[in-house]
């Protein structure tokens, strides 16, 4: 491996071989830092990841009034204790709030701040102002709260003049999101009545399952429609909890595609959540033929959050249908899985991938164009991907648009093709995975 002024050179390996500890869940680690911020009293977080997009949390959490502090932890992650007065004793920042890259800490926060009696500024950094907001503005506007994008559009810079109380609502989600269901959750902390949201595909639960943890009353129900229905009572007090963070299940999804596509391969993966809404990459892959085992960790529980060890090794895969309910449960995923599917016998089609179009980058676009480059057959047409195989990838230099998983994806893409893989902008994958280069090292021969 190597670094030239064009990008990250990759080749080919002969073997991997390893066990891998993985990045605290980026998922949790913002949430427990969001409602360690709300609770009154002492919170500490052990196993953070320690991304660009969970520091941009941190670095908002301290702005808005609690005492932080930050130390290294086990396998490249970090520990946090938070000191705060909860919501009540919040205050205004000096400056806009800066969520760097992170749609997740934009959007949550969002949610907070609609519940607060003050007026702050959500910014972010050039791909993050080109993400429209909408869909967290209108229902907050809807509570109660004032948010105007910039120049009057749904992207941010975002204003928000929050209040308080908020009125409860029931938000009927038009696309399946857990960031919009998580952000009128937490506003909903700080409203009159009862809120409910409302999910046609049921999403990531990590939300309801930390507000359980720290004593709010949180019901998960099946609605009339067979839809799923989520409701907060406004009011309750978010209490300190300790919380240990567990791997983070999208950054398994590399190592599982990589142990499954390489001819020569076994990966064993460390403590890793499996939260049913959550592993659907694991499943999904194992639909494809490649063989995982895993085996539950006696007596795991990491933030209410089931944890397994997995084990993954060369497969001889085959292509399925990727159905919208998958691609909503996989959506994170989505890139990696297009790679296993070039390495797969028949057609893979991945359906209702419209929602990869408005993350960090255009991901069909870039999945798409990368993949075509290293040689795979891959065509999209609207919102969906169709990807035939098998076919031998073959090395180029791929552009992963200062995406984090696209360069991800690229980089085991080069693990298995033939010659040079460069990829450019790979310092991306700092956003979510600042130590894969170095794991890379560690497991290859």
């Amino acid at each position: 491996m190597s670094s030239p002024r064009t990008g990250l050179e990759i080749q080919r390996v002969a073997r991997l071989d390893g066990d891998l500890r993985l990045p605290g869940d980026k998922s949790i680690s913002h949430r427990a830092l969001m409602l360690a911020l709300l609770a009154n009293g002492e919170s500490r977080i052990t196993g953070a990841g320690d991304g660009e997009d969970v520091r941009s949390t941190a670095g908002i959490v301290t702005a808005l009034g609690a005492e932080v502090a930050r130390t290294p932890g086990g396998g490249g992650n970090v520990d946090y204790v938070v000191r705060s007065g909860g919501a009540d004793a919040l205050r205004a920042p000096a400056a806009a709030l800066d969520c760097g890259n992170s749609g997740t800490s934009m959007r949550l926060f969002a949610g907070i701040l609609a519940g607060l009696p003050i007026t702050t500024i959500l910014d972010g950094d050039a791909s993050l102002r080109r993400r429209p907001m909408a869909r967290i503005i209108d229902p907050l506007r809807s509570m109660g709260a004032t948010l105007e994008g910039s120049d009057g559009r749904a992207n941010p810079p975002l204003t928000i003049a929050g209040r308080h109380p908020l009125q409860a609502i029931d938000w009927p989600t038009p696309v399946p999101s857990a960031q919009v269901k998580s952000a009128i959750l937490l506003a909903g902390l700080r409203a009159e009545g009862k809120t409910r949201v409302r999910e046609a595909v049921a999403t990531r639960d990590h939300t309801e399952r930390m507000l359980r943890e720290r004593g709010v009353a949180v019901r998960t129900r099946i609605g009339p429609a067979g839809e799923t229905v989520i409701e907060i009572e406004g009011g309750a007090a978010v209490q300190a909890r300790d919380a240990t963070v567990p791997g983070d299940p999208s950054a398994a999804a590399f190592w599982l595609v990589a142990g499954a596509i390489h001819p020569a391969a076994e990966l064993r993966l460390r403590g890793v959540g499996v939260n049913p809404t959550r592993r659907a990459v694991i499943d999904l892959l194992r639909r494809m033929g490649a063989a995982i085992d895993e085996q539950p960790v006696e007596g795991g529980v990491a933030s209410g959050e089931p944890l397994a060890d997995l084990t993954v090794r060369s497969s001889a895969l085959r292509a399925i249908e990727i159905t919208p309910t998958d691609t909503a449960s996989a959506i994170d995923e989505i890139p990696v899985l297009c790679l296993a599917a070039t390495q797969a016998r028949g057609r893979t089609v991945v359906r209702g991938a419209g929602e990869l179009r408005h993350k960090e980058s255009d991901r069909i676009t870039g999945i798409v164009d990368g993949l075509r480059i290293l040689g795979a057959r891959i065509d999209a047409d609207r919102d969906e991907i169709i990807i035939d195989g098998p076919t031998p990838l073959r090395g180029g230099l791929v552009a992963s648009l200062g995406d984090h998983r696209l360069a991800l994806t690229f980089a085991i893409a080069g693990l298995v093709a033939a010659g040079r893989t460069t990829i450019g902008r790979p310092e991306s994958v700092a956003v979510s995975y600042p130590t894969f280069f170095a794991d890379l090292e560690r497991i290859r021969s």
